[in-house]
């Protein structure tokens, strides 16, 4: 055994092992981004239950209306809320308990005169590192959870039921370790909902400070009612009915465009599974379903470019190159960190990719089928029947990874920029690392390199099941790895039968798209 294949197998390898189980047992402890985006959608959903038609009396406005919010908007805000409140709370004790097991623990400190050079002072600076790491945690969770409370009680308040929301008002008031100015909110809040209602010094200031879209012009609708304020309850009310329509054309958008597709794709599903049953290996899911490609390297080649070209340049090397660079941190302005963030990935990228080409460099003329792009293919039907079909399949896998999760899991960090993110510069940078950067690379590793390589050892299927699932490990996020398995399989399936790897990039493109533009349009409320 040679030595570079000895440091291959039992150096690196186990180093990258190691370095993505770890990365995935953190993001166990870390809350889902899909509760987050639930409550944004929430949020909409609450401010378009407030549009009302100019015809009252038109039966098909008032269908649309329930078919986009439902029923009862508001008892399902609430649901909404408390499940986010409790979720809030349980990962509130976590790093409560967490924090007194580090302060718990002794601190080790040098011993004056002599230094101990074999003893490096760090475990004190880390210990207070990770201390300082888990308060910051520990504050951010607070606030969120007195803002779900502020929200919680306007909710219960406008279903008639007022003493819950001034008992939940009252418990954020008596709260001596959040900030003062969420106490004195609640005290707002208590005071235009009490019976007799009571003004207290700046209501406006702090309910304009402290609440955002439905739960601000609620608020301020009940403050100009009992001050009287006519003119200003006019223009409240206005800009409500104008948020709550622009509200109704976004759940709209994000809601029927992504239904119909799905629609498209289970009838594109039924209809392909009925021909394989009726015409066997003459139909569609067939064709090249079982042609091996003919792979001239072996294993230890596919383990040299996913450990070195793909794990020690995006987990080693990169991080370290971007930690030296005189970059100021932390990074708040958006435009730099969408920056940051398509830099990065460009040099993964451009890294493994490099490391692609001089391993297989030696074996040039490559086989037939090997990294095939045909631009008058048609790889487009391909592309956009792909799309349609994984929208079901990731949807109901989706649904039974929630229940599997209960929030948590972790989740891609780009997709909580994005949702947040309303510059249309850094929606152009996040749109170019996920919509094109992502799909070019990903699916040149994944399902052009990787995928053919293993069948050389495996039956197709078996290869298109294994590189899915590493194609979802490799996101380092344990909440995804069934729904990205899912949609892995949908872009193994196309490329196999379709033989150009155009048809999964666009498949992958249009996927990272919908999302992207989505979160934005969520975000834009």
């Amino acid at each position: 055994m040679t030595l570079k294949r000895l440091i291959l197998i039992f150096i690196l390898t186990p180093t990258a092992v190691l370095l993505a189980v770890s990365a995935l047992f953190n993001s166990w402890q870390e809350p889902q981004f899909q509760s987050r985006l639930e409550l944004y959608q929430t949020n909409i959903a609450l401010q378009a239950q407030a549009w009302q038609s100019k015809n009252s009396n038109d039966d098909n406005l008032q269908a649309i209306r329930e078919a986009i919010l439902g029923q009862q908007p508001l008892e399902s805000a609430t649901k909404q809320y408390q499940e986010a409140r409790e979720s809030v709370q349980a990962n509130l004790d976590k790093v409560n308990n967490k924090l007194a097991q580090l302060r718990s623990q002794p601190e080790i400190t040098p011993i004056p005169p002599k230094p101990l050079p074999n003893v490096p002072p760090t475990t004190k600076t880390s210990q207070r590192g990770q201390q300082q790491q888990l308060q910051q945690s520990f504050k951010q969770l607070q606030k969120l959870l007195a803002e779900l409370n502020l929200r919680l009680g306007i909710l219960q308040a406008q279903q008639g039921q007022t003493d819950t929301a001034l008992k939940t008002w009252s418990e954020l008031e008596q709260r001596s370790d959040i900030n003062p100015e969420f106490g004195k909110t609640a005290a707002v809040l208590s005071g235009l909902w009490s019976n007799p209602p009571r003004l207290l010094p700046n209501p406006q200031e702090r309910i304009q400070k402290n609440l955002e879209g439905w739960f601000r012009s609620t608020a301020l609708v009940q403050l100009y009612q009992l001050q009287q304020r006519q003119e200003a309850l006019s223009a409240v009310k206005a800009a409500q009915q104008e948020s709550a329509a622009q509200a109704v054309i976004k759940l709209a958008v994000i809601g029927t465009i992504p239904t119909l597709a799905a629609l498209i794709g289970l009838i594109l599903l039924i209809l392909l599974f009925a021909q394989r049953l009726l015409k066997g290996k003459a139909s569609l899911l067939a064709q090249n379903a079982d042609i091996p490609w003919s792979t001239p390297w072996d294993g230890e080649t596919v383990l040299q470019v996913f450990i070195i070209g793909f794990f020690f340049m995006g987990q080693i090397f990169v991080p370290l190159v971007i930690s030296v660079l005189p970059i100021p941190r932390p990074i708040v302005d958006v435009r730099l960190q969408a920056f940051s963030v398509l830099v990065s990935y460009l040099l993964v990228a451009s890294g493994a990719l490099l490391v692609l080409y001089f391993s297989l460099k030696r074996f040039f003329p490559l086989p037939e089928f090997w990294f095939r792009f045909r631009f008058q293919d048609n790889w487009f039907l391909w592309g956009l029947g792909g799309y349609c079909a994984a929208l079901p399949i990731v949807v109901v896998v989706s649904l039974i990874n929630q229940q599997l999760w209960q929030g948590q899991g972790g989740s891609n960090p780009l997709l909580q920029l994005a949702l947040e993110s309303q510059d249309g510069v850094a929606l152009g940078i996040f749109f170019s690392t996920a919509a094109i950067a992502a799909p070019f690379f990903e699916e040149i590793l994944f399902r052009g390199f990787l995928l053919p390589s293993l069948t050389r050892y495996l039956p197709v299927w078996g290869s298109i099941l294994i590189s899915s699932l590493l194609f979802a490990i490799a996101h380092l996020s344990l909440s995804e790895i069934l729904p990205l398995t899912a949609l892995g399989i949908v872009l193994g399936v196309v490329y196999t039968r379709s033989r150009n790897l155009l048809a999964p990039m666009l498949v992958h493109s249009l996927w990272n798209s919908g999302t992207l533009l989505s979160l934005f349009t969520l975000g834009s409320n």
